[in-house]
């Protein structure tokens, strides 16, 4: 009965709920790796960074600034770089824009597409790893240039708490704890978030210290931007927990970068180490 509905062999094969192993057999051209290489040096193409996230008492939270560089050139100073992955978990996005906001887009569907064949979602260990493999399948573009490189977190129903993972270029996947960065300006940002976070902190205070390690990295790091008081641009925050994900609106974001802006006018390095409430 299916073979007369006359759809490709992709549709009616079985064994894999994987959306890209779907898309891998009926249209590999529309995966971010595409069908096959650029030939020569990779263009110039805008790159976004950077992204932090550290761990609560309930879960995490992730923050991105909203700068994307093109050379010396700032290409874009509003781009969004940390996305809800799915109802317990968020990603941010480093590296080349455009591949990475497509392997975002993907994986969104990867993970709703196993959840409606299998009737279940996957375990925060299995997204973890289907983005790991994703990333793989783009180390050809990556070794010329144009790499990917997400950060991914999320609520663990089954253990109760947060998790953080980061990846390299190549796929490989790492468990980080408490607290963690990537992009240009993520030794920076990692600084900061070294000196003012501390274990079972609440999401609120959560919010304020990532928002003082990107603007740590903005201070020393000319890829990543601080907050735009003037045109109201301010990082995106994401908070995830047993609830399920939660991004923060500009108008939530405001208030808090304006309270750590003015403190800056005084103290222009920001607050100290086990200060961080009374730099709120």
């Amino acid at each position: 009965m299916s073979s007369s509905l006359g759809l490709p062999e992709p549709y009616r094969a079985t064994g894999s709920a994987s959306f890209v192993d779907f898309l891998t057999a009926l249209h590999p051209d529309r995966l971010p790796r595409g069908s096959s290489s650029v030939a020569g040096p990779a263009p110039l193409a805008p790159h976004g960074t950077t992204i932090v996230a550290l761990r609560t008492s309930g879960g995490v939270v992730m923050a991105g600034d909203r700068r994307a560089t093109m050379g010396n050139l700032i290409a874009q100073n509003d781009i969004e770089k940390v996305f809800a992955a799915d109802e317990f978990s968020v990603i941010g996005i480093a590296g080349t824009a455009g591949l990475a906001v497509e392997l975002v887009r993907i994986f969104q569907v990867e993970l709703e597409h196993y959840e409606k064949i299998e009737g279940l979602p996957l375990s925060l260990d299995g997204k973890a790893n289907r983005l790991a493999s994703m990333l793989r399948g783009n180390l050809g573009l990556a070794m010329q240039g144009l790499a990917v490189v997400p950060l991914y977190a999320g609520y663990d129903e089954a253990r109760g708490t947060g998790r953080i993972f980061s990846y390299d270029v190549t796929g490989g996947r790492y468990e980080e704890h408490d607290f963690y960065a990537v992009g240009s300006g993520s030794n920076f940002a990692r600084g900061s978030l070294k000196k003012l976070f501390s274990r079972g902190i609440s999401t609120d205070d959560a919010v304020r210290i990532a928002l003082e390690a990107l603007y740590d990295a903005a201070d020393d790091d000319s890829a990543t931007g601080g907050p735009d008081m003037a045109r109201g641009i301010y990082p995106v925050v994401a908070s995830v927990d047993s609830s399920g994900v939660t991004v923060l609106s500009d108008d939530a974001v405001a208030p808090i970068a304006g309270v750590m802006v003015e403190a800056r006018r005084s103290r222009p390095d920001g607050p100290r180490a086990g200060a961080e409430g009374e730099a709120s």
